[in-house]
């Protein structure tokens, strides 16, 4: 009888430090804080204002959050190798001249101005990462150029002017739904989705990893850093192609100031969905999470009557919250491996 009783006992210990160990290996993920947050704002919101959850709402806070995954993305691509890249926004604008240009001004078929502007955000790319491997110059100095580069010339093919005849079919994608759901924000769900295999069980999602992680040390394991660098800046393009041709898709315009607001919601949308600053860390389910986080805040702030010309500020503050947490996250996480090893 004692027996049995010092068994349960054991057992329960072992149950309750399995429930603990679970527990804090969730709360020590990277995207658990931005996936809690997002779910009390969804929740806050829709008790303080009615007008939240109707069909047409959600139908904007899905299509919205799914553009910004696209523009998140173009950054945290290059994020986690350890870069930066200042010029997507301008990459993003560029791809929406071109398309423009295509459609409007020359009169081409979607099926013709489509691959032109993709193929010109991924050339955009693929300079940024060239010049960054064959100069050994900070990807923040190169971008930086390249910033000043690619708006000079959106500025100059489009002399200030938006394309307006885009064709009708061009905008499906941007526009209609499957069963009130967005078809970008599908799109958004079924390119996270394949990220987050290729970074799981691929072997190039591992070495991108890991060239962020430690890039000597990668480079020592026989991983070709200079290839994975030219790699991520070269998807970069792609994604903010992609987030160029979708805003033109939305809007059924394209707009040569398309761009100019993606840096904030580029490094907001993949810091706070996870995506460590020193490289090494991606998030998907943390980006989709962070990219409807921040759609709902700037829903919320317009349905709470929150004067709109402050939101520059709010999500500058969002991010310094998000950088400060995530600080703590990572000098916490430290500090348990040391305990841990010390132990030992």
């Amino acid at each position: 009888m004692a027996q049995s009783k010092v068994e349960h006992s054991v057992r329960q210990d072992r149950e309750a430090g399995g429930i603990g160990s679970a527990l804090r290996s969730v709360f020590r993920r990277s995207d658990t804080s931005v996936v809690i947050a997002t779910v009390i704002l969804f929740v806050l919101f829709s008790f303080s204002n009615t007008s939240f959850l109707t069909p047409f709402n959600l139908f904007n806070v899905s299509r919205t959050a799914a553009l910004y995954v696209f523009v998140a993305l173009g950054q945290a691509i290059v994020i986690v190798t350890g870069g930066m890249n200042l010029s997507l926004g301008a990459i993003g604008g560029l791809t929406v001249v071109v398309a423009g240009w295509c459609m409007d001004t020359m009169g081409w078929s979607p099926w013709i101005g489509v691959p032109l502007a993709m193929l010109t955000g991924t050339l955009c790319g693929m300079f940024n990462g060239f010049i960054i491997i064959k100069s050994k110059l900070n990807s923040f100095i190169v971008t930086l150029a390249s910033l000043f580069i690619f708006t000079g010339l959106v500025q100059g093919i489009s002399q200030g002017f938006p394309y307006s005849n885009i064709p009708r079919d061009f905008t499906i994608l941007g526009r209609n739904d499957f069963l009130g759901v967005p078809y970008v924000f599908l799109f958004a769900v079924a390119v996270l989705t394949a990220l987050a295999y290729v970074f799981k069980f691929r072997v190039v999602g591992r070495r991108i990893l890991a060239t962020g992680g430690n890039l000597e040390a990668a480079r020592l394991s026989g991983i070709r850093t200079d290839n994975i660098v030219f790699l991520s800046h070269t998807l970069s393009g792609v994604f903010a192609a992609t987030a160029g041709l979708l805003w033109v898709s939305r809007m059924g315009s394209a707009q040569p100031s398309t761009g100019t607001d993606w840096l904030i919601i580029s490094f907001a949308v993949a810091i706070i969905g996870g995506t460590a600053l020193n490289g090494g860390e991606f998030s998907a389910l943390g980006i989709l999470a962070s990219a409807i986080m921040l759609t709902l805040i700037k829903n919320g702030l317009i349905m709470l009557n929150v004067n709109v010309y402050f939101e520059q500020t709010f999500l500058g503050v969002i991010v310094l919250l998000a950088v400060s947490v995530e600080s703590i996250r990572v000098a916490l996480s430290n500090r348990t491996k040391r305990t841990k090893t010390d132990a030992s």
